[in-house]
């Protein structure tokens, strides 16, 4: 699925968090797809469009991601993110997802689920934050440049050097295992959004400066009664989250039997490698959907 055929099917909602872009593609039982920082929906076009035959896929824009503004003084912690996903999903009216997670996306996501397991039919959870890992040490430095309001102008710098972006030592390139098949539209793509204007930027730093493991802690107790049937599949050779989160995440959430672990995978493995990843989805969607009732 390209950019011009995913945005056809974008739409916008208001909801009690501000307006939310989506894209809604297909038709069935909803797959709900979360994405991390930096990126948007679009992360997950490959995925979606090997199952918009067999699936309503619904990927969501964060706030300050994609086409999703960011009020200025919106609060942007993982705690009101979460928030926002259960704002939007009330917006469509749908409960009994397939959630789908990534990055710090996935982050939000354990926070939403501990709080509304109710709203689930199965979980995903793919590289991302775990337990106090956040900021997570790679990332740390991109942090401190956030709290100190130094970030912005050097994210703004990357949409006139896009090479930066693509760069398989930092920025977004760190997170793919082939980086020079990025292409320039995929990460103007990323962002625009995020860094294309300097309120954008600010908006980013704000986010980044938010991030408190606190929010993630907080989420434990819920998770560890969640019986909701989970999957943990993990690229091993992602930069910021080493596959031990993947196990650790297996033994906190008693719904959780499987790691999958994806060899050599990056970060944005669903990316890249969404044809390694399709089975186990549907594999475990097939297994959670034997006893639950389809999302309506």
């Amino acid at each position: 699925m390209n950019l011009q055929e995913f945005q056809r099917h974008k739409k916008t909602v208001d909801t009690a968090s501000g307006p939310i872009g989506y894209a809604d593609v297909g038709e069935g039982p909803v797959a709900f797809f979360v994405h991390g920082l930096g990126t948007n929906g679009y992360l997950w076009r490959r995925v979606i469009g090997e199952l918009r035959h067999e699936r309503r896929c619904i990927a969501i824009d964060l706030p300050g991601h994609g086409s999703s503004p960011a009020g200025e003084t919106q609060d942007l912690s993982l705690s009101a993110l979460a928030d926002t996903i259960e704002h939007f999903l009330d917006a469509l009216e749908l409960t009994g997802v397939d959630l789908v997670a990534n990055d710090t996306g996935a982050a939000i996501s354990q926070i939403f689920v501990s709080r509304h397991p109710e709203r689930l039919t199965s979980l995903t959870l793919t590289n991302c934050e775990a337990h106090d890992n956040i900021p997570n040490e790679a990332f740390k430095g991109t942090v401190e440049l956030a709290r100190r309001g130094e970030l912005a102008p050097i994210a703004q710098n990357m949409i006139v050097d896009i090479e930066t972006a693509r760069s398989g030592d930092r920025a977004i390139g760190l997170n793919y295992e082939f980086p020079d098949l990025l292409t320039d539209e995929t990460l103007r793509t990323y962002l625009e959004p995020v860094c294309g204007t300097l309120a954008a930027a600010r908006a980013f730093e704000r986010l980044l400066s938010s991030l408190d493991s606190k929010d993630l802690l907080g989420a434990e107790p819920g998770l560890r009664a969640l019986t909701a049937p989970t999957l943990i599949v993990w690229g091993t050779g992602d930069f910021h989250f080493e596959v031990s989160w993947a196990y650790w995440l297996r033994d906190l959430i008693p719904g959780a039997s499987e790691v999958v672990e994806i060899e050599g995978g990056k970060l944005y493995f669903p990316d890249e490698r969404a044809d390694e990843f399709l089975p186990h989805l549907r594999r475990h969607w097939a297994a959670a959907r034997r006893d639950t009732v389809p999302a309506r």
